[in-house]
């Protein structure tokens, strides 16, 4: 059976995943989830943005990068390395996030 078959007789969605990126743990899983969870912050982080009323420039300024940077999983991932480097603990990540851009 190749994969396109597999994948159409997958029964949910961690079986597709298990068929196109390995099963987790795998170097393919780790990289796709690693990806995914900058989209899901970098989406985060735009509404966020929204409803602070910045621009990308003044996020970008605040968090010591370039603008240029700002679209697709570059900034995700700068951002979510700041939120790391804040480290509040007792935080989840919206609050971080709120934080990151009240502050």
């Amino acid at each position: 059976m190749n994969k396109d078959e597999a994948i159409r007789k997958a029964k949910n969605f961690d079986e597709i995943l298990d068929i196109q990126y390995g099963k987790v743990g795998t170097e393919p899983r780790n990289e796709f989830e690693e990806k995914a969870q900058y989209f899901v912050i970098s989406e985060l982080l735009k509404d966020a943005r929204r409803e602070a009323n910045m621009t990308q420039e003044e996020l970008a300024t605040k968090i010591g990068t370039k603008k240029a940077i700002y679209p697709g999983l570059k900034m995700a991932s700068a951002i979510y390395n700041y939120l790391r480097f804040i480290r509040f603990s007792n935080m989840d990540l919206d609050a971080r996030l709120i934080y990151l851009l009240v502050d």
